[in-house]
C-alpha cells in the first residue's frame, strides 16, 4: 500500500506503527549498528532500525548474542541515532541486563535511553520477564516484545530450529503475546515460528507484529542487514532473501585496489597534489 510523500517524510513513532497496522501498511525493519549504515537505511525509507544484539555476531565475531555488553549496545545505539532522522530506533537489551532482576532491568533501559537517545528497547521473553517489562514501562520507556526463537536463550533451547510447532508451546506463545499487549508493549517480534501461528497472533492482538521467519501474514518484516545485503555469507536460513551480494562486490573492489597499488596505477598524477 502506497502512502503520500508527506507521510513518508514524517518521523516514525510507536503510535505511527499502530496506525500502519490499522490501515494495512506493512512495516519494514532492519538492523543497524553504525552511523554510515544507519544513514543509508534511514534515507532509503526504512520504518524501524533495530540496534540488535546480533552485533555480537556480525560486528564482534561471537558465535552467539550472549557476550555483548550493555556498554557495547549503547555505543552502537549512539552511532545509529546520529545517522537517523526518520526511522524509529529500537535497541536490544542484552543478555544479563534484565532477566531476573526488574530493578537492574529498569537501570539498563534508562542507561540506553539517556546515553544513546534511542526511542525504545526490545526484550526477549513473555510471562517470565513480566515484572521487568512492567517496571520499564512504568518509567515511560516503550518496550517491543520478542517471542518464538529467542537467541539469548539458545543454551536452554540447544538449537536454532523452528519454535512453537508443538501445541503446548504454541499455546504459551499466544498467551504471552496477549500478555505483552495487555501490559503495554507497543509491538512484538515473532522469530522462526510456523506462519499459520504467526498470522493468528497478528490477527488476535492489536499491536504490530513483526516477523523474522514467521511468514507473510504478520504486520511487518525484519532481517539482519548483513544477511540481506550478502555481507555475511555463512548464514542461509529458509527465511532469508539476499537483496545484494556485497561480499563479492567488496572483495572484487579490494582486489582491484591491491592490484593498482602494486602496479603503481594508483595514484595517478590526477589523483596527486
Amino acid at each position: 500500500m502506497s502512502t503520500n510523500t508527506t507521510d513518508n517524510a514524517r518521523k516514525v513513532t510507536t503510535r505511527r506503527l499502530v496506525e500502519m497496522k490499522q490501515r494495512g501498511e506493512k512495516i519494514s525493519m532492519l538492523t543497524a549498528y553504525d552511523f554510515s549504515s544507519a544513514k543509508i537505511l534511514d534515507e532509503a525509507g526504512i520504518d524501524v532500525l533495530l540496534v540488535g544484539d546480533s552485533a555480537s555476531n556480525v560486528m564482534a565475531g561471537n558465535v552467539t548474542t550472549l557476550p555483548i555488553t550493555l556498554d557495547q549496545m549503547i555505543y552502537h545505539a549512539k552511532s545509529v541515532i546520529k545517522g537517523t532522522r526518520r526511522a524509529l530506533v529500537v535497541v536490544d537489551l542484552p543478555f544479563g541486563s534484565y532477566q531476573g532482576n526488574s530493578k537492574e532491568a529498569l537501570a539498563s533501559a534508562i542507561r540506553i535511553m539517556k546515553e544513546s537517545h534511542a526511542e525504545a528497547v526490545k526484550m526477549e521473553g513473555g510471562s517470565e520477564i513480566r515484572e521487568s517489562i512492567e517496571r520499564i514501562l512504568c518509567a515511560g520507556i516503550p518496550v517491543m516484545g520478542h517471542l518464538g526463537l529467542t537467541p539469548q536463550s539458545i543454551n536452554k533451547f540447544g538449537t536454532y530450529n523452528v519454535r512453537a510447532r508443538e501445541e503446548e508451546e504454541a499455546k504459551k506463545l499466544i498467551e504471552d503475546a496477549k500478555l505483552l499487549e495487555e501490559i503495554g508493549c507497543f509491538a512484538l517480534v515473532l522469530e522462526k515460528i510456523p506462519a499459520e501461528l504467526a498470522t493468528r497472533v497478528a490477527k488476535e492482538i492489536s499491536i504490530p507484529v513483526i516477523g523474522i521467519g514467521a511468514g507473510g501474514g504478520v504486520d511487518g518484516q525484519v532481517l539482519v542487514m548483513h544477511d540481506m545485503l550478502g555481507i555475511n555469507k555463512g548464514f542461509s536460513p529458509r527465511f532469508l532473501r539476499r537483496y545484494a551480494d556485497l561480499a563479492t562486490i567488496m572483495t572484487d573492489a579490494v582486489k582491484n585496489y591491491i592490484s593498482d597499488v602494486k602496479s603503481g596505477d594508483f595514484p595517478t598524477p590526477e589523483e596527486s597534489y
